[in-house]
């Protein structure tokens, strides 16, 4: 019974904030009415009290070190946001030394750079960039893959290279959801779970089905493909808001990951992916 399990923590690991006026989110424009205007904390907070999650991790949605501090600032605001995922280039010689400010903040817990966005497809594979992720393996500190299913061939010869980096990829890595394909993507994601360090979140789902007709079954087949390859102990739960809001609202995110995930997994199993995988993957316990 749930009751014997003890306090359940429920953690959001991935939404984002922002504030319209900063002018460094390149992909908004004025016509994405849902995604064109601020989300703030204050914003979130209803729908995290009706989904009982206590605590969250604010990931970065501008490729710049000034949005870095923006996000900062507002977890120091904020006891329910744990921690913060940031950019940093990872493609500049400088990076250890930015890495190491930035990790001052207590709050600073992974780094992503958005390679959906390049033009490189192979990217991550420059030599400056496979140095410093080896520098962040060496430190064990977290590194959040931001891709497409296409990208992850490159990201399997990445992690041959720097063996240990303490990872995650976004969203499932995007899957095309809506057309109901599994292939390449699911032989491709099951190469990456081959790397015992590497997660993965099941978020972003909505967005990639059909944003009129998704469903729990819809989602499904794409759930049950990264828990099979990666196990109830590498999947972390996220929300994607309020991107999701392009297709459905926060509390139907949550409902079709557990309804989803009730047909295959123990009560036990299934707060982890909630909560306990966020904790121990992020080290939240330690950035309060």
């Amino acid at each position: 019974m749930a009751a014997d399990r003890g306090p359940t923590v429920i953690i959001d690991a991935h939404h984002h904030l922002w504030k319209v006026s900063r002018g460094d989110y390149h992909w908004m424009t004025s016509d994405m009415t849902v995604l064109a205007r601020d989300y703030l904390i204050e914003d979130l907070k209803p729908h995290l009290r009706k989904a009982s999650v206590t605590r969250t991790v604010l990931v970065q949605a501008a490729q710049t070190e000034a949005e870095t501090e923006f996000l900062l600032e507002l977890a120091s605001q904020s006891d329910l946001i744990a921690g913060v995922t940031g950019w940093l280039d990872l493609a500049d010689p400088r990076f250890p030394e930015r890495l190491a400010y930035f990790r001052r903040h207590p709050k600073f817990v992974a780094v992503r750079p958005m390679l959906q966005e390049l033009s490189d497809d192979a990217w991550i594979l420059k030599p400056v960039v496979l140095g410093n992720l080896e520098h962040l393996a060496e430190l064990g500190f977290p590194f959040e893959f931001l891709t497409f299913p296409r990208h992850l061939p490159h990201v399997v010869k990445a992690l041959e290279q720097t063996p240990g980096l303490h990872a995650v990829i976004d969203h499932l890595s995007k899957p095309p959801i809506a057309t109901g394909a599994m292939e390449p993507w699911g032989s491709l994601i099951g190469r990456v779970a081959e790397f015992s360090n590497v997660h993965c979140k099941v978020s972003g789902m909505v967005t990639e089905a059909d944003h009129a007709h998704w469903s729990p079954d819809s989602l499904a087949p794409y759930v049950h493909r990264v828990l099979d390859v990666f196990g109830a102990d590498r999947l972390l739960f996220g929300s994607d808001w309020p991107v999701c809001r392009l297709a459905a609202e926060y509390g139907e995110v949550v409902n079709a990951l557990r309804t989803i995930l009730s047909a295959r997994l123990q009560p036990q199993e299934i707060d982890r992916v909630f909560g306990g995988n966020a904790v121990r993957f992020y080290g939240l316990e330690r950035s309060r």
